[in-house]
């Protein structure tokens, strides 16, 4: 049974709100938009040019007629066209952006590296949204000294925890390619192996760029709050993805996504971030805080220790920016 509908009720307006968020074609993005654009806010999204995402802005388009609805190209796997997409934005936003959705990922792909260098995963998952995030935040401190606020809001997952919670800066790093192979069938059948290890960077860096956004926004006295949530086990096009490019085992996943809720459900962490007026910076909302938090209504819990720390703060900001060229000051 789907907890959505009476989570759903329980949302303001978002009327008079500006809100940007990445990866809408399907799944938890595309359920964060629909609700966004339902609640009146103004809606930008991010999406690589494709069949796909047409057709979804089609259907939300028609799904909200009088909803003020934008759609910019964007493809996380390269820096010229996040750059390129921010730069978009800040023309269709002149009043500023009241929230930032970065919720697009990736996951179990093959060892490969974007044009930029980086493993695909975590440029797709982290490095570009690092820099989405940079080049917004001149939006996102307007808005927030228009109406005392503004929000960035990551996407993380339970595979923040494993197989490992210890950031590494080599997954960071320009190594694309050369980050463990792809594994074997059986290692990607029970979700082990260097597919997985990739993935748990990218979601593991996802909550460590949450924490140092936090304390560093935190430090400077700003306005801006920072997010983090994560969506359960949701059934999304995520897994069917993994599944046809060699990550997941389709027998195997089939049984393990009879546990999975409703992406309508995956999506109540990102938007109880996005809309709810009592949360807070450096909280993280998802179905629980622990690995087999699979299904539920998503409540807050605070950052962990483990990623939300100095050293893993500082590792994280500092081969982001290696990565992207340029500081990240605020």
């Amino acid at each position: 049974m789907s907890n959505f509908p009476a989570f759903r009720a329980t949302l303001p307006s978002m009327a008079g709100k500006t809100v940007v968020i990445t990866g809408t074609t399907s799944g938890t993005g595309n359920a964060a938009a629909t609700t966004l654009a339902e609640l009146g806010a103004k809606v930008l999204v991010l999406n690589r040019s494709s069949e796909r995402s047409t057709a979804s802005f089609t259907k939300l388009t028609a799904s909200s007629p009088d909803a003020d609805l934008h759609s910019v190209e964007c493809d996380l796997q390269s820096f010229a066209s996040v750059r390129s997409a921010a730069a978009t934005v800040a023309e269709l936003c002149p009043e500023g952006v009241h929230v930032l959705c970065n919720n697009a990922g990736v996951m179990a792909l093959a060892d490969t590296a974007t044009g930029d260098g980086f493993d695909v995963q975590m440029q797709t998952n982290h490095l570009s949204h690092f820099l989405l995030t940079r080049e917004l935040m001149p939006l996102l401190d307007r808005a927030a000294a228009a109406t005392g606020e503004s929000r960035i809001v990551n996407h993380s997952s339970v595979a923040r925890m494993a197989p490992s919670k210890t950031l590494n800066g080599d997954y960071l790093s320009k190594k694309g390619g050369d980050l463990g192979g792809d594994g074997s069938k059986l290692e990607n059948m029970m979700f082990r192996g260097p597919r997985w290890v990739r993935y748990n960077q990218s979601k593991l860096a996802n909550a460590a760029f949450t924490a140092a956004l936090h304390n560093r926004l935190q430090t400077s006295g700003s306005k801006v709050k920072a997010l983090v949530a994560h969506p359960g086990l949701a059934n999304t096009h995520l897994q069917k993805t993994s599944v046809t490019e060699g990550g997941m085992g389709s027998f195997f996943t089939n049984i393990f996504m009879k546990f999975s809720q409703p992406a309508e459900d995956g999506a109540m962490g990102i938007l109880s971030c996005m809309c709810l007026p009592g949360a807070r910076s450096g909280q993280f909302y998802g179905p629980g805080s622990g690995a087999a938090a699979f299904r539920g209504r998503a409540e807050p819990f605070e950052l962990e220790s483990y990623y939300d720390n100095p050293a893993t703060r500082n590792l994280l900001w500092a081969k982001s920016e290696e990565a992207i060229g340029t500081a990240f000051d605020l």
